[in-house]
């Protein structure tokens, strides 16, 4: 990975004042800037139905009510990973470390995926290095879609606006049986190396198999609808997972608005790194307090990306602030609703596939 340096500019004094103005919040208000008991029930409730679903569909007598509880427990685990696993990835879901990596290590390895690798790379490439390629593990090179200006424009990638939603139906899949365990040989669709420890392969192997233990293997001897049954809702359930998640993710870094920056021959961008997470962060209704509860802040991503050390049951608070301090320091702030944000991102994969280089549109409001 290509560490970068970063200049000063109106983004520093934007954040130093943003910083100063956020503690003073939490200062005056007597309050933790790690979860609060909004967030306690968050965590009991979302594992809670995890839970429930699973007991009841693997208790089901009949194909519909086990259809459903298994795509229901599907649901509710991509909500716990919105909200919980995710600020406990940032040790902030609560106040205890030792929680927060036991709550994280919970929620991801037991959907099959390995915590080590995403919580590293989340936290030291994708936030320091927001859509840098060769920096950002986000950014990546994969030869079905064209991302990036580098990358080599095929005569077939004037379609990936059309073909790219079948596509992201098997996001999750890719993910769980390719993604990671192609890394154990160090080969990846990603922009920068990944090192995977020995202990964390040996995690990575054994999750997957307990996953595939208590998704398939144990429902198939337990009830009474066979193999191609379980492994349909096995499938299914990855499709609706894949399709919502690259839906609440995918607007937020692929967008015609969002900058795709690249450094000098010395590792400089000409920006600071406040700068830089202004630029390529696309925000959709903030402030709604129903997408706040059910997607864990993730609509709020430039606010996130740059108070990462806040759990997201303080971002309706926080917002104002940070929108005021934005405009006084006249820094860009992209915000949209998501019709807006879902269809600028398919304006981004129809630029890309049709020109050799990014043509940023301007954001007014």
């Amino acid at each position: 990975m290509k560490k970068l340096r970063f200049i000063k500019d109106e983004g520093s004094d934007f954040y130093k004042e943003l910083n100063e103005q956020v503690e003073l919040y939490f200062t005056i208000n007597e309050l933790k800037k790690t979860g609060n008991y909004t967030m306690y029930f968050k965590i009991f409730f979302y594992f809670g139905l995890d839970i429930l679903f699973y007991t009841l569909m693997i208790n089901s007598n009949s194909v519909a009510p086990f259809f459903a509880y298994y795509l229901l427990m599907g649901l509710s685990v991509l909500l716990t990973a919105f909200n919980i696993s995710h600020d406990a990835a940032h040790g902030v879901a609560v106040k205890s470390k030792f929680w927060n990596r036991i709550l994280f290590s919970l929620s991801f390895n037991l959907q099959g995926n390995n915590a080590y690798v995403w919580g590293k790379n989340h936290n030291e490439s994708h936030h320091l290095y927001t859509n840098i390629e060769g920096s950002d593990i986000d950014v990546l090179n994969n030869p079905l879609f064209r991302m990036t200006e580098s990358q080599a424009l095929k005569w077939y990638h004037q379609y990936q606006f059309i073909y790219a939603p079948f596509l992201y139906l098997f996001y999750s899949i890719n993910w769980f049986f390719f993604r990671e365990a192609l890394m154990l040989f160090r080969f990846s669709s990603r922009t920068i190396e990944i090192s995977i420890p020995r202990k964390e392969m040996i995690k990575l192997v054994f999750y997957k198999l307990l996953y595939i233990g208590y998704m398939i293997i144990l429902p198939v001897f337990l009830l009474p609808f066979g193999l191609p049954t379980v492994l349909v809702a096995f499938f299914l359930n990855h499709f609706i997972i894949s399709i919502l998640f690259v839906s609440v993710l995918g607007v937020a870094h692929l967008s015609d608005f969002v900058a795709h920056p690249t450094p000098d021959e010395n590792n400089k961008l000409n920006m600071s790194w406040p700068k830089l997470q202004m630029l390529t962060s696309i925000d959709y209704n903030a402030e709604s307090k129903f997408l706040n509860w059910t997607l864990g802040g993730f609509n709020a991503h430039a606010v996130h990306h740059l108070l990462p050390n806040i759990c997201h049951v303080h971002y309706l608070k926080i917002i104002p602030i940070f929108k005021h301090l934005a405009k006084k320091h006249k820094l860009i702030y992209m915000e949209m609703s998501y019709l807006e944000s879902l269809a600028s991102h398919f304006r981004f994969l129809k630029m890309m596939g049709n020109s050799k280089q990014i043509k940023v549109r301007n954001y007014e409001r």
